[in-house]
């Protein structure tokens, strides 16, 4: 058969993600270190696993609400109001979701129509433009800076809309550089948002690794949680990637469809997590922050190794990646990859797998052990002082 005929062509025409190659390759060579995988090395806090195991002997299995159980809705909107300082009704204005990534996919879904354009800066997470294309709608890419930590200026916002805008996605703190957007950064683009009446995506699944300061939410500047969905979750801040359990709050209205949507394709969130995630954030809240200290830690160890070799590496300040620029040794983001990996058995990822702009850095992720990762910067600074000679 002629499958061709068939296949969906924007499904069909959309890239392959620029990560799964190298690790693909990775996974079939002996003794490599990987940094490029986004998923915390913690085991998932005991008291999470044990209100699981609970959940399982009692036999709570069957599904829950659409929106998932009352108790965890409740729950996140308490956690909002403490973290981001903004108030959500637990019934009509918060759902949970599968993962975060199912989160940014309904919300684009129940907003985005065919014509209309969607503001995504990058680098991002590679899933923003692939969702939109798949809702029938266009991409419009936002090319951030090095030299700005890669976060949003008000004059690249502006100069990329169009009257048909709708909506803008907010990375932050950003997979893969690590910028933060300050209160300040949301302070100055908040206006250019109200004045042309847009929607924004705001995925805050890295809120709670934030490490200069507290996350601040541009939902919590005047005027602004009416026009903004946040996304958010449990996969990193809890180390509960596999568990896969996200949110979304935002008006009503965009919620109430998101929930039409996600009940036929989805029903539900698995319920075992649900239950985990309750206590959660009831009681774990401190295990978040001793593995955002220990991030921390690794945070600065790899940015000052790195710099000290000569990969050029601002200091992030969100999420755990960082993203130094490669350009010293003359070679670009995947022939530096590919040749790390070949010659010294350690993986990262091109930083042109998250945009363009992403061009001439890679992704660094620092969620491994000090002396996992002290082991895999010795095989860095070596194959780097050999690429620097070859091109003396």
């Amino acid at each position: 058969m002629d499958y061709e005929k068939y296949l969906s062509p924007v499904a069909n025409g959309l890239k392959p993600s620029g990560i799964r190659r190298f690790f693909d390759i990775a996974a079939e060579m002996d003794h490599v270190i990987s940094l490029g995988v986004g998923e915390p090395d913690f085991k998932t806090p005991w008291a999470i696993r044990q209100e699981a195991v609970r959940t399982l002997e009692k036999g709570q299995t069957w599904y829950t609400a659409n929106a998932g159980l009352l108790p965890l809705r409740q729950e996140i909107a308490r956690y909002l109001k403490n973290a981001v300082g903004v108030e959500y009704h637990p019934k009509d204005e918060i759902l949970v979701s599968v993962g975060g990534s199912e989160a940014i996919d309904l919300c684009v879904r129940a907003l985005v129509q065919p014509g209309d354009e969607v503001l995504i800066p990058q680098p991002s997470f590679v899933c923003y433009d692939p969702i939109v294309q798949l809702a029938g709608g266009t991409p419009v890419i936002i090319q951030t800076k090095a030299e700005n930590q890669f976060r949003l200026t008000p004059q690249e916002l502006e100069e990329k809309i169009t009257p048909s805008t709708k909506l803008l996605v907010l990375p932050y703190p950003n997979n893969p550089t690590g910028g933060v957007m300050k209160k300040e950064d949301l302070e100055a683009i908040a206006p250019v948002i109200e004045k042309h009446d847009l929607l924004v995506l705001s995925d805050e699944i890295y809120s709670e690794l934030t490490y200069s300061g507290k996350h601040v939410s541009i939902a919590s500047l005047p005027g602004m949680a009416q026009r903004t969905v946040v996304i958010n979750g449990f996969s990193k801040s809890f180390a509960m990637t596999g568990w896969r359990l996200g949110y979304a709050a935002g008006p009503a209205p965009i919620i109430g469809l998101m929930v039409k949507i996600h009940q036929y394709a989805i029903m539900s969130a698995p319920t075992m997590s649900q239950y985990a995630a309750v206590e959660a954030l009831k009681s774990c809240m401190s295990s978040v922050e001793e593995m955002r200290q220990e991030y921390n830690l690794r945070r600065r160890y790899l940015v000052d190794a790195l710099n000290k070799m000569g990969l050029s590496c601002f200091e992030p300040e969100g999420a755990f990646y960082v993203f130094p620029s490669i350009q010293s040794t003359g070679l670009t983001s995947e022939e530096f990859c590919e040749k790390l990996l070949q010659k010294e058995r350690v993986a990262v990822v091109p930083g042109n797998a998250f945009g363009e702009c992403g061009e001439g850095h890679v992704r660094i992720s620092y969620s491994y052990s000090i002396n996992h990762l002290k082991e895999a910067l010795k095989r860095i600074q070596r194959f780097v002082r050999q690429c620097q000679e070859e091109t003396l």
